[in-house]
């Protein structure tokens, strides 16, 4: 067993001085339904290193648990995502209006020890450092660092993730996105049913069989509670996430559905027009590939595995 106790006493805090009472704001963490806020209370130990509180809900409209009873693992991404917002913004004068860009991210989890479903919502706490600050041209502020992270259910620890991120004030996010097209029109297509791809609802679908056999990166709703819940001009990184794990599910014919690790790399923004093209190969060892290309390039890579 992994415990916290010892680093967060000596800062004279321990987990149990965290609150799970109510939700922080939902415009810390970039969320507009408040239903969708995880985190309850963020508290720094030391210059680079906090203590976090966030809750599971027992059921998801989109994300219900395994059959085993676990969380989908989406959560911690989800996690990682909002404290990758609310540290900054909180603890290092990143400006909310910024825009938080993922230039990578990962997870993994241990089976053995992650938290199963019981009456009510899981308390999740998180020992979250941050490392690689890299200050603007003028010295005041932040244009991006790295964030790691380790969950724990009780004093379990069961998962650790992490990504790094860059910070973009809205001039030089205008000049480098220049005329992007953002979401494009509904358009008629096949796609896999949510079954195919361990969804639950047709709006859940992230994926579309284009001309020729190719798989599409062509979202069923983009007005989705969870993965739009506020708009944007290009697909974000849970979108991507997800996409790739449906795409792995309908390429191993259900076989693999939940990974145990994941890796992504987004070196280039993934448009919604032209729909990107997903690309996916399985290896030995219950361990898959995918790309998401977009024109001459890959605009996302990643890897996935599985138990």
């Amino acid at each position: 067993m992994t415990t916290f106790g010892g680093r967060a006493a000596s800062s004279g805090l321990s987990a149990r001085q965290l609150s799970w009472s109510r939700t922080v704001a939902r415009e810390s963490v970039h969320r507009a339904s408040v239903a969708e806020v995880l985190l309850t209370d963020v508290v720094r130990l030391a210059e680079a290193t906090f203590l976090a509180a966030a809750q599971w809900p027992r059921s998801h409209p989109t994300f219900p648990p395994s059959g085993d009873g676990g969380h989908s693992r989406l959560m911690i991404v989800e996690t990682l995502r909002q404290l990758g917002i609310f540290i900054p913004s909180r603890f290092f004068s990143v400006p909310l209006e910024a825009h938080f860009l993922i230039k990578d991210l990962f997870y993994g989890v241990n089976v053995a020890t992650e938290p199963r479903l019981r009456s009510g919502a899981t308390d999740i706490t998180c020992l979250a450092e941050v490392d690689d600050l890299r200050p603007t041209r003028d010295g005041r502020g932040l244009r991006g660092m790295r964030l790691r992270i380790h969950l724990s259910a009780g004093l379990t620890t069961f998962a650790r993730a992490g990504g790094n991120a860059r910070f973009l004030d809205a001039g030089t996010y205008a000049a480098l996105r220049g005329d992007s097209a953002g979401v494009r029109a509904p358009r008629p297509c096949r796609r896999p049913t949510p079954e195919a791809v361990d969804a639950v609802l047709p709006r859940d679908v992230l994926l579309a069989h284009g001309g020729g056999g190719v798989l599409e990166l062509d979202p069923a709703d983009h007005l989705h509670p969870f993965f739009f819940d506020h708009a944007g001009d290009h697909v974000p990184g849970m979108v991507l996430v997800e996409a790739a794990r449906q795409a792995i599910a309908l390429a191993s014919d259900g076989e693999l559905l939940r990974p145990t690790a994941f890796r992504l790399r987004t070196p280039y923004f993934t448009e919604f027009d032209p729909p990107a093209r997903v690309e996916c190969s399985l290896h030995s060892g219950r361990q898959a590939s995918f790309r998401f290309r977009q024109g001459a390039g890959h605009t996302a890579t990643g890897a996935l595995r599985y138990r």
